[in-house]
């Protein structure tokens, strides 16, 4: 089974005629493969492109990273596809994330032919609590040169991150789960969250935790399941996570299928959502007009299945994986080509 096949469970995606798209590229190459992604779904479908900045430039020119404008035309859109921050990331991804009412962030990392992978049977989904944990930005500096950060965990985030794992699971067809944690250390707060994953785990009809039922569920400590990870990805299909071992673990899984260029994410609510390549604004080559659009245009195959659209994700998802079999290939994989003429090949394509 394809990672991200299916991205919501069913009944949670949207059904409208014409859906209205925000579109914000930011910073960096976000300015380069977000307009790709664009052409990619206007070739698939027909949408309402609502246009919104944010990012660096935006607050160097009006002093705020975020524009009250682009958080209401986020959050009054169908989906989102985003580009990348720079050094404004934490002012604007999460604040991005709020307006969507996002409570679960999705990121598959899959080897995909025609790429050189360091482990080709790679075929993983991490699925990743998006709304605490030590993301809640409660920081403070409580004397000079001491200061403390509060790591928010709660019964509700926790059980709905599990519910939304469990499911994708089941509607994906991965028989394991794996919930990452470090509850030996922080016993209060990954406790609990371990806790209930478990819980929702014994309520579900379709898991089985002791033998090789429908969906079989083992327990990992986070980093011994970095080392696991690299020696045998095989092995492991849906990783429920909290939110910073969600960030690590899957760029970690990048490096397994051939780089940050091939994964996409998303950010889901009970009904909006933000998709996102998990690059970042890549500075270093920003402007060279070399990154690769892989990312941003599977991003927007999930933003397809998000609202609804599986034939035309399956057909974006297919025609990027037949550019990354037969070329061309930017920098990143090994070739010269630019990122407008893999941006044409998968048109051609489409």
């Amino acid at each position: 089974m394809d990672a991200g096949d299916t991205l919501i469970p069913p009944g949670r995606g949207l059904t409208a005629m014409t859906e209205q798209i925000a579109v914000v590229p930011g910073d960096g190459i976000g300015q380069e493969v977000v307009p790709v992604a664009v052409d990619v779904l206007d070739a698939v479908g027909e949408f309402e492109f609502v246009h919104a900045d944010a990012g660096d430039a935006v607050k160097a020119q009006t002093g705020a990273a975020l524009p009250e404008s682009t958080y209401e035309t986020v959050a009054g859109a169908d989906a989102t596809i985003f580009g990348a921050a720079g050094e404004t990331a934490a002012d604007v991804v999460l604040p991005l994330r709020e307006a969507v009412d996002s409570f679960a962030n999705v990121r598959p990392a899959r080897a995909y032919p025609g790429v050189d992978a360091l482990h080709p049977d790679t075929d993983l989904v991490f699925v990743r609590e998006n709304t605490e944990g030590v993301y809640s930005g409660i920081e403070d500096e409580i004397t000079e040169g001491v200061s403390t950060l509060t790591r928010v965990v709660t019964d509700e985030a926790s059980r709905n991150i599990a519910e939304f794992g469990f499911a994708y699971a089941a509607d994906n067809d991965y028989d394991d789960v794996t919930i990452a944690h470090k509850a030996n250390v922080m016993r209060e707060t990954d406790g609990r969250f371990l806790r209930n994953v478990r819980a929702v785990a014994r309520e579900r009809e379709d898991v089985d935790e002791t033998t090789a039922g429908p969906i079989t569920v083992d327990e990992a400590l986070m980093d011994a399941l970095a080392m696991h990870l690299v020696q045998r990805p095989g092995d492991y299909g849906v990783v429920i996570c909290p939110n910073l071992a969600g960030d690590v673990l899957s760029d970690l899984a990048a490096g397994l299928v051939g780089g940050l260029g091939l994964l996409p994410s998303a950010n889901v609510g009970h009904a909006n959502g933000l998709f996102e390549p998990v690059h970042g604004s890549a500075p270093d080559i920003a402007g060279e007009g070399v990154a690769n659009p892989s990312a941003t245009v599977l991003s927007a195959a999930m933003l397809l299945e998000h609202l609804g659209r599986d034939d035309a994700a399956a057909r974006v998802r297919d025609a990027v994986e037949g550019v990354l079999v037969d070329g061309p290939h930017t920098p990143d994989l090994g070739g010269d080509a630019s990122t407008e003429a893999v941006a044409d090949a998968i048109l051609d394509r489409l």
